[in-house]
Parts: C-alpha cells; structure tokens; sequence
C-alpha cells in the first residue's frame, strides 16, 4: 500500500484538517522510516495563470509562487496503464506527511476503504519528485525527504 510511487484512492478520504469527506486520489512519495509516508492528494482543480500552457509535467512559476507537477488527460503514467480522466496536478505546497498507522487504521479493508489503483511509472515518478525537490513552494524539510 506505501510504496513509493502507489497510486491509491479512497473511498471516502478523511481529511486531517476536519474538512468534508470525499473520494480522493492519493499518490505515496516517499516512505519514512517505515512509520510515516510523504504523500500529495491530486486535484483537478487547476489554478495556474492562463499564459502557461497546461502540458505535461513540471511547471514552476515562482513570481506566483506556483509550482505543480501537471497529469494530463488520458496519458498513461502508470505501470499496469493507469490514467487520470481528467488534467490533475499535484501541487508543492499541499505535499504533507501522514502517520501509516493512522491510514491503516482509518482505511484496514483494500477494495472495500481504498484502492491501489497502480504505481507510477518508475521515471514518472523520478520527475514528480526532482520537480518537487526543485520547487519553490514546497517546504524545506520536505524537500530534505525528497
């Protein structure tokens, strides 16, 4: 289930700020010390200036403090085939850590509370992380993990 690169959704996810439940998509980044996972809940919600075009993969605007890595509709980014419907991006600065013992006890039963839908593909994943890494929005000690 934590595997770096694992694409999982959830059916609802509970969000750790208290806001409403819903079924989201959620993408393991890095695994940290075998308690805690370095994950993004991608959105299709796209919030980037109309003069920067909506292409795959990194995009960095760091006068609008804006960094996102884009998915874009119906490409193939995973190891058994796996693509968003629609354009998804993960953004920097909502990247966040969560406890493994928390979503394992929140979510215990695999197709019944969550999905693993695929893996990213290996350098898929590589320029998720090195855009991330490299991003302006994202935290530093988050940065140090990746």
């Amino acid at each position: 289930m934590f595997t770096p690169g694992n694409i999982l959704y959830f059916t609802p996810f509970y969000f750790k700020n208290g806001a409403a439940s819903k079924n989201k998509y959620f993408i393991v980044l890095k695994d940290i010390d075998g308690q805690l996972i370095l994950a993004s809940l991608p959105t299709s919600k796209i919030y980037l200036p109309h003069r920067v075009p909506e292409d795959h993969g990194c995009v960095e605007v760091p006068e609008g403090c804006i960094n996102c890595y884009l998915f874009v509709r119906d490409r193939i980014i995973g190891k058994n085939g796996f693509t968003f419907p629609v354009l998804t991006a993960i953004y920097g600065q909502e990247i966040d850590m969560y406890d493994k013992h928390v979503i394992q006890d929140q979510y215990p039963l695999e197709n019944v509370h969550y999905k693993v839908l695929d893996c990213l593909l290996p350098n898929e994943l590589d320029e998720v992380l090195y855009c991330l890494r490299n991003s302006s929005s994202v935290k530093r000690k988050y940065k140090k993990i990746l």
